[in-house]
């Protein structure tokens, strides 16, 4: 049987109005990030510091991410994402008051704080993106969230090295940040959320209780058990190469700084061009076929980098992995949306988050080592390998997905 055409997710104010929201704060987080990087390289002027600040800002995700879910299924979800928007923007603002190398413990921590103000609004927003539309408008939803958070991130980061560049000051790119939270704010409270019945304080305090029965739900889901397997393999081997890439530009093939937006923009403009693809694949291919084939994909694609002599030989790959990337991320929030009940989906959604983020930071952790050991270019083919191997595994724990039904913890 045919399968039915997409609905659009945009003609859904509640949706408009969360995407709208998304994108505002993700230039801000490109304005923001970008400053951090050449603020900490400017005033200590050590890759360590850097490292640092990479791993300082990825922590949360590991050790709060599970505790976020549990209480983004307990708690309501436009209060969580009300909250962490207004806590995100004060923070930011407290990044102005940073000029030294004395006061780095400052950056530090208040980056790890905004981080952690973070992983609450991750899970809480795609839960309600599935309360909000049909199952058949969720691919063609998640397409466009991470098409439009790739653009808003790389034109954030863009704003950010004008502004520095130009006028030698950083509290510009911060308060901008901070006032991307506020919009954001404003946006999500238009929102009409659905209230979900059980929720509560009261059973918000059953954290560990409530933890494990959503991972229960992941170990008795194949699909959700396939879908974590291939993500935290994924990145497993791609972290390294957000380490790797700028060394492997800089010192092998002498690209100039100036052409490093160029560089970003070839992936830009293939996570693009995907969002229509996907939404054509859709209408043909399984949401698991589309992430165990992209990774794949996208595996054969980082391991190609390994041989480049020129920059052109990039950007072409970057375009293709842009390409492949976002069928992988819209396939992978689809099956999470629509593999687990709605009291479920906080915490499965949190624990992908989990997951990716232990396998990057474990990734980025080794990348240095290994690359000394081996070589930056061989990394690259082992992280090819890797994602290779992922997209495989994923492959095989899918099969049979038509016997599947969806699964969720207790209310």
């Amino acid at each position: 049987m045919a399968r039915p055409a997409l609905a659009n997710p945009l003609q859904y104010k509640g949706f408009r109005n969360l995407w709208l929201a998304q994108s505002i704060s993700d230039f801000g987080d490109g304005l923001t990030g970008l400053a951090l990087l050449i603020m900490v390289n400017q005033l200590t002027g050590s890759t360590a510091a850097l490292a640092t600040m990479a791993i300082v800002l990825a922590i949360p995700q590991v050790t709060l991410g599970l505790v976020a879910g549990v209480y983004v299924d307990r708690l309501e979800r436009k209060k969580i994402m009300l909250v962490s928007d207004s806590v995100r923007a004060l923070l930011v603002l407290g990044f102005v008051l940073v000029d030294s190398v004395e006061h780095m413990w400052v950056l530090y921590v208040l980056a790890f704080l905004q981080s952690a103000a973070g992983t609450f609004f991750g899970p809480a927003r795609g839960a309600v993106i599935a309360q909000l539309l049909p199952k058949e408008a969720l691919l063609a939803a998640n397409s466009i969230t991470q098409t439009s958070r790739i653009i808003a991130g790389m034109l954030g980061a863009s704003a950010a090295g004008v502004l520095i560049g130009s006028f030698k000051v950083y509290w510009p790119a911060f308060v901008i940040d901070a006032a991307t939270f506020a919009f954001s704010f404003l946006l999500v409270l238009l929102v009409q959320v659905p209230r979900l019945e059980g929720g509560g304080q009261a059973q918000a305090r059953r954290v560990l209780e409530l933890l494990w029965e959503g991972l229960r739900t992941i170990g008795h889901s194949r699909i959700l058990r396939g879908t974590l397997t291939g993500a935290g393999v994924m990145m497993l081997g791609l972290g390294a190469v957000n380490i790797l890439f700028i060394p492997l530009l800089t010192n092998d093939l002498n690209v100039p700084t100036t052409l490093f937006g160029l560089v970003q923009a070839a992936q830009t403009a293939g996570m693009i061009l995907a969002g229509g693809v996907v939404a054509l694949l859709a209408l043909r291919l399984k949401p698991t076929h589309m992430v165990s084939i992209g990774l794949m994909g996208m595996g054969l694609m980082v391991g190609l980098i390994a041989g480049v002599e020129q920059l052109w030989h990039v950007l072409v790959l970057l375009f293709f992995i842009g390409l492949l990337g976002a069928p992988v991320q819209a396939g992978i929030g689809t099956l999470v949306q629509t593999s687990v009940d709605d009291h479920s989906r906080g915490r499965v959604g949190a624990a992908l988050g989990a997951v990716i983020g232990s396998a990057n930071l474990t990734s980025m952790a080794l990348a240095g080592v290994l690359a000394g050991w081996i070589g930056v270019r061989e990394v690259f083919v082992v992280a090819g390998i890797l994602a290779v191997v992922a997209g495989a595994a994923a492959f095989w724990v899918f099969r049979d997905r038509a016997t599947q039904t969806v699964v969720g913890g207790s209310k």
